[in-house]
């Protein structure tokens, strides 16, 4: 299906919702902009090109280049302005900022139109829209779904590059949908999005919190600085009401702070608005029984494991129902839940040992996976682990401790080392930790990933944790081929 277009808008146009004196712009005010983006390789003819402020360089460089594409028109800072570029040019304060609300006036705030859901948190959120989205597919919505793994639009699925794109592609995005039927939508939100100003200008039906654990340290300084970036998305500005797991301290503690109508969620607290009144683990999953606002009751079988999940499908649960979805139709559609791709994904080759592909990569999404592997199995947990490179240094020595005490054997590994020495980086994870034979450091991931497989015994359990459903790893700033999930299944089947 083609890709719709918004009404274009003149250059007199953005100056009034701006505020902006369209006298301070050089040029015919009656130019018609017919796209925006924050990406020079990617404007067309037409487009308002943002130049923004990056981590390494400012988007300004582009400007001549995104000239020569077809832009009419740029919105940047005074850094920016300095590269003449001879286009009117929009000076603004805070571009970025600038940049969401433009993106959202110029594809007609899609996300209003839609039962729009923004999901944020450290861990779960994969998980948990794609939870809602088969929810909300299996209830018959046309559903749109944007997230770390792929974008959904209808029955249309994309590979994402980020967790949440730049505010010009969200928008798109979201136009897109509204203009091919979808009615429910949801996305993950991220800290860095929040921080980078790609959300501002959307306004969801509802907002979602998850949990709160150390992660992007590197990038946030401390958990305070990363909890208020969280905590910037629960406000009227973006949100009608919130959705927060209150099990979780920074939960609880943004339920009582934020402004919006609060929906509390909780495995066991029988106080909140969503809970479990049961859960009773078998070996394909869970049989749950939740009890939701005004008493009503939703049973059934959950075929996913780990308390962690109970989380994520209590998420998706609340806000189904909160969306219009029937009790019963719920309850008939949860054992049609699959999860999503690399978490806790199963590899079975046949082979008479449990094996596992895992996202996790933070100390408590590794020490939650790995209670969760001991829980399905009476024998060993060998699981294999690495860091990535470039990252949050200071969380390593934590996840090497959570994989050395959370498994039977350990496997320090390679992630996506990028510019750092792998090497290195395993002595940070490591350091003073008393590994000992069966468990190993090997540096290289696939070696480590065969090794762990050649100790694997009748009724154990292997899990590769970190990279999930990622198909390349990164080293010196190329990408190589590697999936955990065929690595993993080939390594069983060479063993076998």
């Amino acid at each position: 299906m083609l890709t719709p277009f918004p009404p274009t808008k003149d250059i007199a146009q953005l100056c009034q919702f701006l505020g902006y004196p369209v006298e301070n712009l050089p040029g015919d005010s009656q130019v018609e902009i017919s796209g925006v983006t924050h990406a020079s390789t990617a404007v067309t003819d037409g487009d308002l090109f943002f130049a923004l402020p990056g981590a390494n360089v400012h988007g300004s460089i582009f400007s001549l280049d995104a000239k020569n594409r077809g832009a009419r028109a740029i919105l940047t800072d005074e850094v920016g302005a300095k590269m003449n570029s001879g286009l009117p040019t929009f000076v603004v304060t805070d571009p970025r900022k600038v940049a969401g609300m433009v993106s959202a006036w110029f594809y007609q705030e899609p996300f209003r139109s839609m039962y729009s859901v923004g999901v944020t948190g450290t861990n779960g959120k994969t998980t948990t829209t794609t939870l809602l989205q088969q929810l909300w597919s299996g209830a018959k919505r046309n559903v749109g779904l944007i997230g770390t793994v792929e974008t959904r639009i209808g029955q249309t699925v994309r590979m994402s590059k980020r967790t949440t794109p730049e505010s010009s592609d969200m928008q798109r995005l979201a136009f897109e949908m509204r203009s091919q039927g979808v009615t429910n939508f949801v996305m993950e939100v991220s800290s860095h999005a929040l921080v980078l100003e790609r959300v501002r200008g959307s306004h969801f039906s509802a907002v979602a919190f998850t949990n709160l654990t150390q992660d992007h340290l590197d990038f946030h300084r401390t958990m305070e600085d990363y909890f208020q970036a969280k905590a910037k998305l629960f406000s009227f500005e973006f949100a009608d009401k919130a959705f927060i797991n209150i099990d979780d301290p920074f939960g609880s503690r943004l339920a009582n702070e934020t402004e919006l109508p609060v929906i509390r969620l909780s495995r066991s607290n029988s106080r909140a608005d969503w809970y479990f009144q049961s859960v009773r683990n078998e070996p394909r999953g869970m049989e749950v029984s939740v009890v939701g606002v005004g008493g009503i009751l939703i049973e059934g079988f959950l075929p996913l494991h780990g308390e962690f999940n109970l989380d994520n499908s209590l998420m998706a649960i609340a806000i189904a129902f909160e969306s219009g979805i029937d009790p019963l139709e719920i309850s008939r559609l949860l054992p049609s839940l699959t999860g999503a791709q690399g978490r806790l994904e199963a590899i079975d080759m046949g082979q008479d040992y449990l094996a596992f592909v895992d996202y996790a990569h933070t100390p408590d999404a590794v020490s939650r996976v790995l209670a969760t592997c001991k829980e399905m199995t009476s024998g060993r947990v060998i699981a294999v682990l690495g860091c990535g490179g470039d990252r949050d240094a200071s969380k390593r020595i934590l996840m090497g401790t959570a994989l050395l005490f959370g498994s039977h054997v350990a496997v320090f590994t390679s992630d996506n080392p990028r510019s750092e020495d792998p090497m290195s980086i395993l002595e940070s994870m490591t350091y003073e930790l008393p590994i000992q034979d069966p468990s190993k450091i090997i540096v290289d991931r696939l070696d480590a990933i065969k090794y762990a497989v050649t100790l694997a015994q009748t009724g154990d359990l292997v899990i590769v944790l970190g990279k999930g459903h990622e198909v390349g790893q990164e080293i010196n700033a190329q990408i190589f081929p590697f999936d955990d999930r065929k690595i993993l299944a080939q390594a069983i089947e060479t063993e076998a």
